[in-house]
């Protein structure tokens, strides 16, 4: 099995790596995002088939030097593939629009898991990955790499779970609610069992000996699960997107540091490109929603505004409402209307029927643009993919800050299950969402809100909005008020 040499398999991880940095290239915009896709699953293929022939020659040597045969090492991987694989697809195949951001959660718990797995392996029988020879310790730099990878591992993996809870709702383990759990000194809690969890890792990366230090190893590993429990919990529904942002970063910060103890460039790279790649994503969203990017690492925001929100609007208010008829009656008699979609959209799978709707103004002469919130839906780029699954033209999707200028000069804004991100409340400094960039809908001349109720958005604040003068409320499902409203438009 020495058909491939150690310099043919740098040379095709190199290949895959360049794949992959073009695929984060694609991904960066839905024109390019199918072309992303390709080039990720290309440089996967190649890892993939590389691996697998690496490991068939390393077997083969291991062989010869023992005089044994391979052993059931390759048929544990391949039955891992087929049923992991398979798993995967099934699940890809069958999990609907708004279900994305837990199937993604899940993901990255699973990273997180096989980091530690793979830790602990390495830990156990060093030997077998290459790290030292039979009968000697393991070295210092590579016990600093699998306390790192193992700690960050454990925390993604049980992080993720909470996470996955929450965004599921499903669940009445308190845990997995989406409002917040918090209590009296869980900060001082969570400095407390990190100072401890980075003073055994210490203590195992200190031990010498070819017998490794496995109850400093493993009691680490715990208070790091335990750990990533206590960091997700606080965190209310309204901050999920960046929440599953950050886990994507954590997974790959875990990956990465698995692989310098494997000497395996291709984790390394992968690693590092998906850890700072979600790095830059949470920031960006913290700036998004004016939040501190170091307390979203140390899961120390959240709680502020469900708390102050009380779960619900404060009073019962008037508030103006309509029908779909009237709405549409509206729309097309406008030069100009601006969509907003939100999460009610995702929930209503009313994507193709706004397009059907869009089609109809537009045929009418009426111009339709699409406003997108950073942080609009369950998890980043929700809204996006929303809309590419119906094949909206990318040309009628603008983002917050290339549009935001344009409500004040536009007819009608119709908004579409969103809430706090269209909330003039984020103008108010004594909010708590105060500083919070919004879309600025409540500058239009006229604004349509779809809602199937007047309750409050995950962070518990009534939206003056719905209060305007010029606000229309249409209650009931997204897509059958469109439904209606193509109907009528017609």
């Amino acid at each position: 099995m020495n058909f491939i040499s150690m310099n043919l398999v740098t040379m095709l991880y190199l290949i895959a790596s360049v794949c992959f940095i073009q695929a984060l290239k694609g991904l960066s915009s839905p024109a390019t995002a199918r072309a992303g896709n390709a080039f990720g699953m290309t440089g996967m293929a190649i890892a993939f088939v590389t691996t697998i022939a690496l490991i068939l020659k390393l077997q083969a040597e291991a062989a010869a030097r023992i005089g044994t045969g391979g052993g059931m090492g390759l048929g544990l991987v391949a039955m891992g593939v087929v049923v992991g694989g398979g798993i995967g697809a099934v699940l890809a195949k069958k999990v609907e629009m708004t279900k994305m951001p837990e199937l993604v959660a899940a993901m990255h718990s699973l990273i997180g898991l096989a980091a530690v797995c793979i830790a602990v392996a390495a830990v156990s029988e060093p030997h077998a990955f290459g790290i030292a020879a039979v009968g000697e310790a393991l070295p210092t730099g590579n016990r600093i790499e699998l306390f790192i990878g193992t700690f960050v591992g454990a925390i993604t993996f049980s992080g993720s779970v909470i996470a996955f809870g929450k965004l599921s709702g499903k669940y009445k383990f308190r845990l997995f609610q989406g409002a917040p759990v918090s209590f009296p000194g869980q900060h001082l809690l969570n400095l407390i069992l990190a100072i401890v969890m980075v003073g055994l890792g210490l203590v195992f990366v200190a031990a010498g000996g070819t017998e490794p230090a496995w109850a400093p190893f493993l009691i680490m590993t715990a208070i790091a699960f335990v750990l990533g429990v206590l960091i997700i919990i606080p965190i209310g529904g309204a901050d999920m997107p960046v929440v599953v942002s950050m886990l994507n970063s954590y997974s790959g910060w875990a990956a990465a540091g698995i692989g310098f103890s494997l000497n395996n460039s291709m984790l390394i790279i992968a690693g590092s490109l998906v850890g700072s790649s979600g790095a830059i994503l949470s920031y960006i969203m913290c700036k998004a929603m004016n939040r501190s990017f170091f307390n979203v690492i140390l899961g120390g925001f959240g709680g502020a505004p469900a708390e102050a929100g009380g779960g619900g609007a404060k009073e019962q208010r008037p508030v103006k409402s309509g029908s779909a008829d009237d709405a549409s009656f509206i729309m097309a008699n406008a030069e100009s209307v601006i969509i907003v979609p939100g999460y009610g959209l995702a929930v209503a799978r009313a994507q193709h029927s706004l397009k059907e709707l869009v089609e109809k103004l537009t045929h009418k002469g009426v111009t339709v643009k699409y406003a997108i919130h950073p942080v609009a839906g369950r998890m980043p780029g929700h809204m996006n993919v929303l809309l590419a699954e119906a094949e909206v033209p990318y040309d009628q999707v603008f983002e917050m800050e290339d549009i935001n200028g344009e409500f004040g000069q536009t007819d009608v804004v119709l908004i579409l299950g969103a809430n706090d991100v269209v909330n003039p409340a984020a103008k108010d400094p004594k909010s708590p969402i105060a500083g919070m960039p919004i879309l600025e809908a409540y500058k239009a001349k006229s604004i349509i809100v779809n809602k199937r109720s007047m309750a409050s958005g995950y962070a518990g604040l009534d939206n003056e909005l719905f209060y305007q003068a010029n606000t229309m409320m249409v209650f009931g499902d997204a897509k059958k008020v469109i439904e209606d409203m193509v109907k009528a438009v017609e």
